[in-house]
């Protein structure tokens, strides 16, 4: 039996968003319906509002979840109701070209719940990411929805699901970073400190977080920062470069996602050192390099897209970081909502005054 739940919607490109009635439907073959307890408002749930993702409106917002399972089709993967979950919006197939190279995390064929979310009329619902959690209920596949240990608090966990695995794994599964390494991160915000935690926990020994908002800067040292450096008056690669005796980093994270900060990144790398972009740019921006310094440089340049990360095997491991006191979640989140103030959270984030606001349900 179809369930009626409130839910925030997108329904026009730049409108203000809205708390409306939807419609769930029963889960059916290798989906799962899962009582949402949390959801972190990430700056992609403002992409869509804006149609910068797609012009599919109305959206169902909210991606980075935690909750319960509620109830399961066939096919659901070993899952049971009551198991407690982080939502993924990647579920690797399993069979594509990727996945039988071993390279699951970069699956051609994602999956998603095959029924749709909709409006009480029947007008269909385009969920966030294939998720849809700024809601009391959400249907996802059932490879979306990993199971957890049920002791981390939902409004930490949920972050593992988009920002925080996003950063973290930029630093550790795309950035390789290892014992004794220098890291250079650029963006302090959710993403960037969660690439700074990741790099202290994988034993980089100096890990220089860039920003242009002091307050940002006094954060990241929360999170493993070794040293700072506000780039609105200093120039960041000479900065970084006197940190780590003339030479640059071994890896340089890019967690803003524009030309200036990628060619900052660029250009603060030791010889041969690593470039990660997790900062996601517009699609009308470019870069221009001199060719010359590519060739001579060497090294890697790389994109991040979800932290290359492999839902299954990275969420348990973060919730066990967390759970031993190793990684702290708890401090990303500024502050705690309910469904009818992701509006306004939604301004706060673009003023740069929060690192997550969650909403609770």
């Amino acid at each position: 039996m179809p369930h009626e739940v409130r839910g925030v919607v997108a329904a026009k490109k730049g409108a203000p968003v809205e708390v409306q009635t939807i419609v769930v439907p029963d889960p059916g073959p290798g989906e799962v319906l899962v009582s949402v307890q949390a959801c972190g408002v990430c700056h992609t749930d403002l992409h869509y509002r804006e149609g910068a993702i797609s012009d599919d409106f109305p959206f169902l917002l909210g991606h980075e979840a935690a909750g319960t399972v509620e109830a399961v089709g066939a096919d659901a993967g070993g899952l049971v109701p009551g198991d407690y979950v982080i939502i993924a919006w990647r579920a690797p197939c399993g069979t594509c070209r990727s996945c039988l190279r071993g390279r699951p995390w970069y699956c051609f064929d994602s999956r998603n719940a095959a029924q749709p979310m909709t409006l009480l009329d029947g007008t269909p619902l385009s969920a966030a990411l294939g998720i849809g959690a700024f809601a009391e209920k959400t249907l996802v596949a059932a490879g979306q929805a990993v199971k957890v240990d049920p002791a981390a608090r939902p409004e930490a966990a949920g972050l593992i699901g988009c920002g925080v695995m996003a950063g973290y794994g930029a630093a550790v599964n795309t950035g390789n970073v290892g014992r004794g390494d220098t890291v250079a991160v650029i963006g302090c915000g959710g993403v960037g400190c969660a690439a700074i935690a990741g790099a202290s926990l994988a034993g980089a020994r100096r890990v220089i977080a860039v920003d242009i908002d002091d307050a940002k800067l006094d954060g990241a040292t929360r999170f493993g920062a070794t040293h700072t450096v506000n780039s609105r008056g200093t120039d960041p690669v000479e900065a970084v470069r006197g940190l780590t005796g003339g030479f640059g980093v071994d890896v340089a994270i890019d967690a803003v996602g524009i030309p200036e900060t990628y060619k900052q990144a660029f250009s603060m790398r030791d010889h041969a050192g690593v470039l990660v972009q997790v900062g996601v740019p517009d699609p009308a921006m470019a870069v221009e390099l001199p060719l010359i310094d590519l060739f001579s440089r060497g090294g890697a340049l790389k994109s991040s897209w979800y932290g290359d990360c492999l839902p299954t095997r990275d969420f348990p491991l973060l919730v066990d970081q967390y759970l031993s006191r190793r990684l702290d979640l708890g401090a990303f989140v500024t502050e705690k909502i309910a469904l009818d103030e992701v509006e306004e959270a939604f301004a706060r984030m673009q003023r740069g005054e929060v690192l997550r606001s969650v909403v609770v349900l």
